[in-house]
């Protein structure tokens, strides 16, 4: 098989390639005197406020490695998606760019529909900040209904340390707390959102101690994967073996999936589903 046509195309091809795809008009340019189509390379210098020379011998191959800085300003200049931008970073500098914090309340349809794929399984996406923006059936009979609190009160953090529903089915509440709190700081700082959740952060220091505790700890965690044990409002326990993973094209998502570990964990489950519809109806 060739080699032709399989090799990642180089940094200034691409850059190239991307201003070609440009219409001037959408950027109020002028359409006559141009004899090939897309953005001259001086006006996406000047779009990127860098040196009409530099991007020049960037698009040719001979500008030296451009910072990510630098990359961010001629991606935005160039219009490119989230995942042209990625692109762009991977033949620029090797490495993916950092993820940018993007505030967001919904999920696409198709997401909650694989969501509603798992009726035993309870599943929920959060977003970087940890509010939980969707869920199945599972998980509103067996942890909360989210539809029955308010959008800003829809946050695992607050839940695990203000809820007392939830800090009850903990069977081991200190150790699972310091797990989330971890996992949160580690998470909100991958997602840049450090500053975004300042008045959150205070907040709930306020209302809890425990929290305010774990957090000055500056302690950070992957989420990995593992078993959940949970005590059950009548009685008894169960287990959830979970896994977190990265929704494709939104790093700032991220669906977390509980599944039954046993055969009766996922009866208890079904029970809690059917008991809460009989309520309903």
């Amino acid at each position: 098989m060739s080699a032709v046509g399989t090799q990642i195309t180089p940094l200034g091809e691409y850059l190239k390639d991307r201003r070609s795809k440009l219409d001037p008009a959408a950027f109020g340019l002028p359409l006559k005197r141009r004899r090939t189509p897309g953005l001259r390379r001086e006006e996406v210098a000047q779009r990127a406020n860098v040196s009409a020379t530099w991007y020049t011998w960037l698009e040719q191959g001979r500008g030296g490695a451009p910072s990510a800085d630098v990359l961010d300003r001629i991606a935005r200049a160039l219009m490119l998606t989230d995942v042209e931008r990625e692109h762009l970073f991977l033949i620029g500098l090797g490495h993916p760019p950092d993820v940018r914090y993007r505030e967001t309340d919904s999920i696409s349809p198709r997401l909650q529909r694989i969501l509603d794929a798992m009726p035993l399984s309870p599943a929920m996406v959060k977003n970087a900040t940890w509010d939980v923006l969707a869920w199945n059936k599972a998980a509103a009979a067996l942890f909360t209904d989210y539809a029955e609190l308010p959008p800003e009160k829809r946050n695992i953090l607050r839940l695990m340390f203000t809820a007392r529903r939830t800090i009850d089915a903990q069977t081991h509440w200190e150790e699972v707390a310091r797990y989330v709190v971890a996992v949160f700081r580690a998470d909100v700082a991958r997602a840049g959102a450090s500053e975004r959740i300042k008045a959150f952060v205070a907040e709930l220091s306020a209302l809890s101690p425990e929290f305010a505790k774990l957090w000055q700890n500056n302690d950070v965690q992957t989420h990995g994967e593992g078993t959940k044990h949970l005590r059950l409002p009548g009685g008894g326990t169960m287990a959830l073996e979970f896994s977190t993973f990265a929704v494709d094209g939104r790093p700032d998502l991220a669906m977390m999936v509980y599944n039954p570990a046993t055969p009766q964990d996922a009866k208890i489950i079904a029970e809690l589903i059917n008991a809460r519809t009989g309520r309903k109806n």
